[in-house]
């Protein structure tokens, strides 16, 4: 019948039941969720004072904060740590950064004007190596925008870049993130283009594998601005194409097969194509002896484009760590790529294996502040009030019905009534 109430039983199958588990387990996700994010970041001393106490130029890693209040746009950008931005910037407007690599806190240096920092005064005026972007600002991506962005209506996740550490939209890194969302690390396009080097790598490890193929011959590809210049692997090679990918020790290897060529008679005319068939077997195998992975995987079949690449966990471990790629990372200033802590990963679950440690059951706690005399009480309450809500829920259990809010107000209302009731109906005497 229309207009007609719906029954209290059928009203109660339509409430949404949560079980004191559901809560339970609610609230420690969430709990672990935040120690991720802060990863294991002190939140009563300021990170300076690890960079003092180790004598290193910066904190590893860290959650940081940009104050718009203290540096707003057009002032010097700064970044503040987690301790700072809860005891020296409480009320003030503050960008939530997430986690940058190798800074050291700018709280009260210089670039506050008007600002000391209580928690640790004695800072450097300004810090040399921390490396700043617009996210200072609460500007991200290449669109520089801010994060929620009122005015954008297109639902879209924000992905850190592993290099630059900057966040970009995923519809402006120009290649559509994996649908599964099974990639740990990407590298933007600006990083990509920088960091040349790894496009030998993405061909083979990258989650969405880069390759390019021409009437069934797989080609190289390298890019010129917008435009792809193609290089056949196999087939007619022209000097150029062969030697541009030729490291010292392979130049080396070329000149000795010449040499050898030069002192013996030509016997075919196909002298200049076992050449060439030699050079490439001593550059092969020259490569395999110097070690180096990079010049390995150039020697193979890869593509340069204009986008972002997407990269699995462990990725970084097989990176090549000879002497000559080492010094590369470190021209490039991409040292951090060989280090497997420096990913946000470990930096997570740092914060996740602190919080473990830290964690202590606040009975015990408050048992071990109490003399042996309280302490008894203390249990006594504590095994009243688990032995009578026990038994209160009990009754919902056996009649089947569920447990509101309301009823758990009402157990405990009546729960301090009784104990008033024991209080008030004590005897003291006096001898």
């Amino acid at each position: 019948m229309a207009g007609a109430e719906e029954p209290a039983g059928r009203q109660s199958e339509l409430e949404p039941v949560v079980s004191l588990v559901d809560v339970l387990e609610e609230d420690e996700e969430l709990e672990n969720e935040a120690c991720a994010v802060l990863g294991g970041s002190d939140s009563e001393k300021c990170s300076y004072s690890q960079v003092q106490k180790w004598r290193k130029g910066s904190v590893k890693r860290q959650a940081l904060y940009a104050c718009s209040t203290c540096t707003p746009e057009g002032e010097e950008p700064a970044g503040i740590c987690l301790a700072c931005s809860y005891e020296c910037h409480g009320s003030h407007k503050l960008f939530e950064l997430y986690t940058k690599r190798n800074f050291c806190c700018d709280c009260g240096n210089s670039k506050f004007k008007n600002l000391e920092c209580k928690l640790f005064p004695d800072k450097a005026k300004i810090n040399c190596g921390n490396k700043y972007n617009d996210n200072f600002f609460g500007l991200y991506c290449i669109c520089k925008r801010p994060y929620p962005d009122p005015e954008d209506e297109i639902p879209d996740e924000m992905i850190q870049c592993v290099v630059c550490e900057d966040w970009f939209h995923g519809r402006h890194l120009g290649a559509v993130p994996p649908e599964s969302g099974d990639f740990q690390e990407m590298v933007c396009q600006a990083c990509m283009k920088r960091c040349s080097f790894l496009w030998a790598y993405a061909a083979h490890l990258a989650v969405t594998k880069v390759t390019a193929e021409d009437d069934g011959l797989v080609l190289n590809v390298d890019a010129v601005g917008d435009q792809e210049v193609i290089q056949p692997e196999n087939g007619a090679h022209h000097d150029g194409a062969l030697k541009e990918d030729v490291p010292e020790h392979g130049k080396a290897a070329e000149k000795e097969v010449k040499a050898e060529q030069m002192n013996e008679p030509c016997t075919s005319s196909s002298s200049e194509a076992d050449l060439q068939t030699a050079f490439k077997n001593q550059h092969l195998n020259t490569e395999s002896q110097s070690g180096c992975k990079l010049q390995e995987l150039k020697a193979k079949q890869f593509i340069k484009k204009d986008t972002a690449t997407y990269w699995p966990l462990n990725w970084r471990s097989k990176l090549c760590t000879c002497k000559d790629c080492m010094k590369m990372y470190g021209d490039l200033d991409v040292l951090f790529l060989t280090d497997e802590c420096d990913t946000v990963l470990a930096y997570e679950n740092k914060g996740k294996v602190d919080q473990a440690a830290d964690r202590r059951d606040p009975l015990m706690d408050t048992l071990n502040s109490m003399n042996r005399v309280q302490q008894v009480e203390l249990i006594c309450e504590y095994n009243d009030l688990k032995t009578e809500l026990k038994d209160y829920l009990k009754r919902f259990a056996d009649e089947g019905t569920v447990v509101k809010r309301e009823d758990i107000q009402q157990f405990f209302e009546e729960f301090q009534s009784k104990k008033r009731r024991r209080v008030d109906g004590l005897q003291y005497y006096c001898s």
